[in-house]
């Protein structure tokens, strides 16, 4: 596979509140590791950010095994946020990005609040080598009454309160397995969210009929793909029109560049590309030359005349 190049149309940046991005596509967290990984099939420094693999604190083993399986469009995974803890990824992991000229978008997850606020202010020291620090908040609530964190406004926010010690913009990645997604939305602003990141995956299971047994090694898991692009799209619609200049970075399901400019007219400011980089290491890199090149096709050269076209 040749390494992906940029061929550009429109030389605008993008903007994030806060962040400058050269270009609208980023790599989605935990689709492109915690380094450089993707730097053989494509230019990472020419992308508009790489998101990494959401980190705790300390070091995580993640789930029993198998991790992922595949679907007929998409995939289902239960990696269980495998990672070498903060402490590692600044020693190896950020010194690599850098060496690939990557803009890098660090991302935490956490159990508990004083989980979150540990992983940030672990990342305050190195506030000025990120750009935003994206807070992974689909994770089990273990201090509220229970589901998701995402699912509760109150820990939410308090999640997000916390983190602002890292120093840097923060994105809130947010959950679709609620109808309160907007309510979220709205707290975690209030909070201090920079911007919003929707969505995370689509909770599911698949089955091994052979056997009568889940396909993961840890039961249900995360759909993830081109079966969510329909969710993530009325995601970003229904948060913008409720939120009409909070930031939005869209992802779900993104694999060509006419999925992203659906999800940037819907309301998103900027996409991310994650399940796509399965089948190919350089998507994040062809989903933005489409762009490019639709944006030519429609003689567009503005990104911010693009965003949220479908609410005018």
């Amino acid at each position: 596979m040749r390494r992906g190049r940029l061929r550009a149309s429109v030389s605008e940046p993008v903007r994030i509140g806060a962040v400058t991005l050269a270009q609208p596509v980023m790599t989605a967290s935990g689709t492109a590791g915690h380094a450089a990984e993707l730097s053989p099939y494509m230019n990472l420094g020419a992308l508009g950010a790489v998101v990494v693999k959401s980190l705790y604190h300390s070091p995580w083993p993640g789930n029993p095994a198998p991790r992922v399986h595949p679907l007929p469009a998409g995939m289902i995974n239960a990696v269980g946020l495998q990672g070498p803890g903060i402490e590692e990824w600044i020693a190896h992991d950020l010194p690599a990005l850098e060496a690939a000229g990557a803009t890098v978008v660090a991302s935490i997850w956490g159990r508990s609040v004083d989980d979150y606020a540990r992983a940030a202010a672990m990342l305050a020291p190195v506030a000025s080598r990120i750009v935003a620090l994206e807070v992974n908040l689909s994770c089990p609530n273990l201090e509220g009454r229970g589901g998701i964190i995402a699912h509760d406004t109150d820990i939410s926010s308090a999640v997000i309160a916390a983190c602002r010690v890292a120093g840097v913009p923060l994105w809130a990645k947010l959950s679709p397995n609620t109808d309160r997604i907007v309510e979220v939305a709205r707290a975690v602003v209030d909070a201090g969210a920079d911007a919003l990141t929707l969505i995370n995956t689509v909770v599911g299971m698949a089955i091994d009929i052979e056997t009568a047994r889940p396909a993961l090694g840890n039961g249900g898991g995360g759909v993830s793909g081109r079966a969510i692009h329909a969710v993530a799209l009325r995601a970003v619609h229904d948060v913008r029109k409720e939120l009409r200049d909070v930031p939005i970075v869209g992802v779900g399901g993104i694999s060509s560049g006419g999925d992203a400019i659906a999800m940037m007219q819907a309301g998103a400011n900027a996409v991310q590309v994650g399940t796509a980089s399965f089948l190919r290491p350089d998507a994040a890199m062809r989903v933005l030359n489409g762009m490019h090149r639709w944006m030519a096709d429609h003689g567009e050269t503005s990104w911010e005349s693009v965003t949220s076209r479908l609410h005018r």
